[in-house]
């Protein structure tokens, strides 16, 4: 029985992570108080840094990933915020970093409460992007996390919902260190800085090619913002590759980049993220009971999105209905965007329909999802429903 922040831990130490760059910030700070106790006791060999800012902890795992470590560090809402210029950093640069990100909402006002809006606020800053819905998913998916990130070269943030998560214990199988190592071998970087080789990184690149000293010629700004949008599109396929290794392995199913329940029959579908696709799972059994065939979907990925994947599943679906811890202000709940892009063109005749829910820690109950899915098929039979703007599940 452990808690996500714990679980998130595990996953680094087992990992075998060999720098740490630690900052606290609510609700992440039980996840590297965790780390140091492993690195004093002698239980992980790694070293423990203790910076200044988030900022700082995030340029410290950059230039040690140069050095050829295997990094990791955590952080949350306004932590996370102030990473934002070195989350482009790192994945321009191609850094395989494992950020573990504890939701928590954002600022003004001061909330230390769990939604989304954190990390979906860095959606586009080149991390793939992997929601946790439950502690053991956090402790697997962090784990996953290095050979993804090393594989494709590119980083990784593992988000789980703050306190929901975080700080709520569950039954978690924590596998031996040997059955880590067989899936996990040790770092070999792709590009390494090196006294006996040395170059530059990351200099100033002008838009068009151009001939570098030794008459290569060498890509433009655009060709590199190319070659990441190219290796995330490719990362699909990585995640699902190690994904197959991880269950062949240990036994739990993470082939795809959503996971289904009761999928097979059904006429509705529930979509969300994290612990939020978990309530829902409630809400489609009291749904059910009621004679309507529901179904749920949890967006185990939302970058590189699985477009393919979510048009596959939810095609033969009369009604969507989206969930969302977050809003892109001016329009929706960014899930609901990239499912409605994703059903485009796919030939399905289906209504997709948002919700904005929980913000800064709001209580969502298993019967308030039933019922707005209820409200929700009630417009669309009357032909009355409005899917061009959001509802909100608050008091006003």
């Amino acid at each position: 029985m452990i808690d996500g922040n714990r679980a998130a831990a595990l996953g680094a130490k087992l990992s075998r992570v060999q720098v740490v760059a630690a900052y606290p910030i609510t609700p992440q700070t039980p996840v590297t108080e965790a780390l140091s106790e492993f690195v004093e006791r002698g239980e992980l060999q790694a070293q423990y840094v203790n910076v200044e800012s988030e900022h700082s902890a995030l340029a410290v795992c950059s230039s040690a990933s140069l050095v050829g470590a295997r990094t990791f560090t955590a952080t949350s809402s306004h932590g996370l915020a102030y990473m934002h210029e070195m989350l482009h950093w790192v994945a321009g640069t191609r850094l395989p970093v494992v950020l573990a990100c504890v939701n928590r909402a954002i600022g003004a006002p001061w909330n230390v409460l769990n939604d989304q809006q954190d990390s979906m606020s860095q959606r586009d800053t080149g991390w793939i992007q992997m929601y946790a819905r439950n502690n053991q998913e956090i402790l697997d998916l962090v784990i996953q996390a290095y050979s993804i990130a090393e594989k494709a070269c590119l980083p990784v943030m593992v988000c789980y919902d703050g306190y929901v998560l975080s700080h709520t214990e569950m039954p978690v199988g924590v596998p031996s260190q040997d059955a880590v190592d067989r899936f996990l071998p040790p770092y070999k970087p792709h590009t390494i800085l090196d006294p006996g080789s040395p170059r530059n990184y990351n200099l100033v690149t002008l838009a068009n090619p151009r001939v570098n000293a030794e008459g290569v010629l060498c890509h433009g700004y655009m060709e590199i913002r190319y070659l990441l949008q190219e290796a995330m599109e490719k990362s699909k396929e990585t995640i699902a590759d190690v994904g197959r290794e991880f269950s062949d392995l240990f036994g739990r199913s993470y082939v795809k980049l959503l996971w289904e329940d009761r999928m097979q029959d059904a006429e509705i579908a529930i979509v969300a993220m994290g612990s939020l696709a978990m309530e829902a799972t409630v809400a489609a059994d009291a749904l059910r009971r009621d004679g309507l065939r529901v179904g749920v979907i949890g967006l185990r990925v939302f970058r590189p999105f699985p477009g393919r994947d979510v048009a596959g599943a939810l095609g033969r679906c009369r009604l969507v209905v989206v969930f969302d811890k977050s809003i892109s202000y001016g329009n929706e709940g960014a899930t609901c965007t990239e499912i409605k892009a994703a059903l485009y063109g796919s030939g399905a005749n289906t209504a997709v329909h948002n919700f904005i829910v929980g913000l800064g820690g709001r209580d969502v109950k298993a019967r308030e999802l039933a019922d707005a899915v209820k409200k929700t098929l009630s417009l669309v039979e009357g032909g009355a429903l409005n899917n061009e703007s959001a509802e909100w599940i608050c008091e006003i």
